[in-house]
């Protein structure tokens, strides 16, 4: 089984994101000179503060006592305190979990993070404001940086596909097998966090420790909500019910967006970065797939990627090409004929031998393997 990517211990960088990273600091270097502190909660290490050099520190978002905050500024110190009312921390140091984001779930979601945090951006997207912009790209990249430390030297493969797939059809079931034997055969599966094909690709990473019966008999609990629509509380339930019946599953990567926020994310990615901005995501989503993506079927979204994807790979922008693989033959070539058009790019150039389209989602591992060489 594979196991979990560690988050980043610091060692030459100058980043403090825990309680217990900033007590092992001071403990062996006592100073916290140059250092930035990224949301860690410091109102009990008032002592510590007024005691050690913080000359050319950085603190983002850390809550501290007010006689703490005088003299960190009097040492030269960059304070930038917690925004009060905000139901997102745009400081955060680490990517969500689904606990983070559903939490109230049992209010219904209209009182979760996830849906607060939605309306906050539907607010603020078009007034103009320019601290709420602040706010919105401050916390992405808060999530780009937290991501670069959970993948540093992981193998991610990309499953993309539509938000319309829905619970209890054989093509979820088949996009769930594939996010199974991707993690089986060592890869960090990374979609775009929601719901479909996406969640279906989440929950067979999440499935990997467990038979697949398990994964036969979670798809069958689930599919008593098909769909987040109309009701986004009873779908996450169901997923719920599913992580506290199966509670030992492996870890995967959401990228979902609040851009799209019909969309809400799924609770099997173990580790979630959720963006305001869907470019920052989208491009942030395919350049992290290093060992390659897979593209079921999908609409515009997916055919966005798509095309996303073969760009760099086009200029190798990005270095080597990566695997390219389109499952469903008949989706890609007659209702949205991307296909042709990616071949076409690709023919005469050296990324000709790293795209690949094939009928069924089972052959997909093979031809990521037969494409990487």
């Amino acid at each position: 089984m594979q196991t979990s990517p560690a988050h980043a211990v610091h060692h030459g960088d100058r980043e403090i994101e825990t309680l217990e990273e900033f007590d092992a600091i001071v403990s062996a270097r006592g100073t916290l000179s140059g250092f930035r502190v990224q949301a860690v909660d410091l109102t009990d290490r008032t002592r510590e503060l007024l005691t050690t050099d913080t000359s050319g520190a950085v603190f983002l978002g850390c809550r501290m006592r007010p006689d703490a905050a005088d003299k960190l500024r009097a040492d030269g110190a960059l304070v930038l305190p917690p925004v009060p009312g905000l139901p997102f921390d745009p400081y955060r140091g680490h990517l969500y979990a689904p606990d983070d984001l559903f939490a109230s779930l049992d209010k219904g979601y209209e009182a979760t993070p996830d849906a607060l945090a939605y309306d906050w951006f539907r607010r603020t997207r078009t007034d103009g404001d320019i601290f709420a912009s602040m706010l919105r790209a401050v916390h992405d990249d808060s999530m780009s940086d937290a991501l670069d430390e959970l993948l540093r030297g992981a193998r991610v493969v990309g499953v993309m596909g539509g938000h319309a797939m829905a619970r209890g059809t054989e093509e979820f079931r088949g996009a769930a097998r594939l996010g199974r034997a991707l993690t089986l055969a060592g890869f960090t599966v990374a979609t775009g966090g929601g719901p479909g094909a996406m969640e279906a690709a989440n929950l067979g990473a999440y499935a990997a420790p467990y038979d697949a019966r398990m994964l036969e008999e979670a798809c069958e609990l689930l599919a008593v909500a098909p769909s987040f629509t109309p009701s986004v509380t009873d779908w996450a339930r169901a997923a719920f019910e599913v992580r506290d019946r199966w509670p030992k599953g492996n870890h995967s990567i959401g990228i979902p967006t609040w851009f799209y926020g019909h969309e809400p994310p799924n609770a099997f990615a173990s580790h979630i970065a959720k963006y305001f901005a869907n470019a920052t995501r989208e491009d942030g989503l395919l350049a992290r797939c290093n060992a390659g993506v897979v593209f079921l079927p999908g609409a515009a979204g997916t055919v966005q990627e798509v095309f996303d994807n073969a760009t760099p790979n086009y200029y190798r922008s990005r270095g080597e090409h990566t695997p390219m693989v389109l499952v469903d033959r008949e989706h890609w070539t007659e209702r949205l004929p991307a296909w042709p058009l990616l071949r076409s790019l690709a023919r005469g150039r050296s990324m000709e031998a790293r795209i690949a389209l094939v009928d069924r989602i089972e052959e997909a591992p093979e031809a990521l393997k037969r494409l990487a060489g």
